[in-house]
């Protein structure tokens, strides 16, 4: 019987070429958090430029948005069919391109239209690089390597953000678009050098030379080479395609809650994001501090993520994934009842970056767990792409409000139930996962009995 190199890799010791590919994965997700949030650090001087109304800036707040849940959810599953490397190569040349394009638009249909091909790229890549780091991590450090990822989401959007306060001072707004999309390419190069293919996809799709490949990774990652390609079991069954494998062997309700948790925390994570900085500056605070404020819950959510991470590895990430959320909500309630005090503001902005992002950087570590590897990109991306519809509706909606006249301060508190809600899916989605553990451990004893 041929070893399969997963299984030595859940139990052995992560070396540094497993911590290499996750850091690769991190950079990747630096790049996101940058092109994702630049529209949130220039929204005060693109509205001022072009005179737009709450709901026009938050129409192009969700485009990238809309892109990134368009790429999630039609993108990510071709991860499953040509492999997880190839899909993020042509991602990044997608963000790359369109970030230098909506540096150079002249009105702001034209400046949407790039904002959705922009998300677009980066639905894919983040989808993608989750999986990746999953799949190169050992079963005990899983849930700290997805939340190291995530980390770099936070890291590019508060590296992003001070880029962004220096370079509209200096150069204006558009200098920040085509600053985003050189250093996307920059990350192209590098990914197409550096970055491998998963293991867990050449071990179940096996391409072309996937033996030589496999052996490759193998003597890297330090697992014992094998003769020969381990036998694929495939279902004679009418097979079902893309999406609707996710709703098959017990799985519907699970991808059901999953969505739905993703869909929650979207929404409030992304109110807090994108409207941020320019609810701030509408209450008092000057276009830089609101900024500012934005860069510190960016900042706050590097030690998040990572924290979550940590926690993770001795508590199961579900338990600890619905603490993170409770948190989130009260701290919520109590930034927007001081951001008259500019000190205590900008303190809580950090702590509410460490909590917020934590909770996104739990849902990446969860999410992977659920499914096999043959669908584990399409997984990951369609709850990534439904929770972006979350994403989407939330700056439109608050856009809504603020022009109906809702005080934008009272909105905090309203977005806060978002959390809450998510709260009851994340701890349902971890009583179904016990149940169809125990159902897999039933049939496995009894069928090797």
């Amino acid at each position: 019987m041929v070893q399969n190199p997963r299984e030595e890799m859940n139990n052995k010791t992560m070396n540094r070429y497993q911590w290499f590919v996750i850091g690769i994965c991190v950079l990747l997700n630096v790049i996101d958090g940058f092109d994702v949030l630049v529209m949130a650090f220039t929204a005060s001087s693109v509205s001022a430029e072009w005179g737009l109304t709450g709901a026009q800036l938050g129409a192009l707040l969700s485009a990238g948005l809309f892109g990134m849940g368009a790429g999630s959810l039609f993108l990510a599953p071709w991860a499953d069919k040509i492999g997880r490397r190839p899909l993020i190569l042509l991602c990044l040349l997608i963000s790359g391109v369109s970030m230098i394009a909506a540096s150079l638009v002249q009105n702001a249909t034209q400046l949407g239209i790039m904002r959705f091909i922009t998300g677009l790229g980066i639905g894919g890549i983040l989808a993608s690089s989750n999986v990746i780091a999953s799949e190169y991590a050992s079963l005990r450090w899983r849930s700290l390597a997805v939340s190291l990822q995530s980390t770099g989401y936070a890291i590019g959007a508060t590296i992003g953000g001070m880029i962004a306060i220096a370079l509209i001072s200096h150069f204006g707004w558009r200098s920040v678009f085509l600053a985003g999309g050189l250093t996307t390419m920059l990350m192209l190069v590098v990914a197409y050098f550096t970055l491998p293919e998963s293991l867990d996809y050449l071990l179940v799709k096996q391409p072309k030379n996937a033996l030589d490949r496999i052996n490759h990774l193998c003597q890297r990652i330090g697992l014992t080479r094998i003769p020969q390609l381990p036998e694929v079991i495939h279902n004679t069954a009418q097979p079902k395609i893309g999406i609707a494998k996710l709703f098959t062997a017990g799985l519907g309700l699970q991808t059901i809650f999953l969505w739905l948790s993703f869909f929650f925390v979207m929404f409030g994570f992304y109110f807090v994001m994108s409207w941020t900085p320019k609810i701030l500056s509408a209450n008092g605070m000057s276009t830089e501090q609101g900024v500012t404020a934005g860069v510190l819950i960016s900042a706050g959510g590097m030690f998040g993520a990572a924290l979550i991470g940590l926690i993770s590895a001795r508590v199961r990430v579900f338990y600890v994934q619905a603490g993170f959320l409770a948190l989130t909500a009260i701290l919520i309630l109590l930034f927007v009842n001081n951001v008259g005090a500019l000190t205590i503001a900008f303190i809580l902005a950090v702590f509410l970056g460490v909590l917020s992002n934590g909770c996104v950087a739990g849902l990446y570590a969860m999410s992977p767990s659920i499914y096999e590897a043959d669908v584990r990109a399409t997984g990951v991306g369609s709850a990534i792409g439904f929770g972006r519809i979350g994403g989407i509706l939330s700056p439109l909606i608050a856009g809504a409000f603020l022009d109906g006249g809702i005080s934008s301060l009272t909105l905090y508190g309203y977005y806060a139930g978002a959390f809450v809600l998510a709260i009851m899916t994340v701890l349902s989605l971890s009583k179904l996962q016990n149940k169809h553990a125990a159902q897999l451990n039933f049939q496995s004893s009894t069928v090797s009995s």
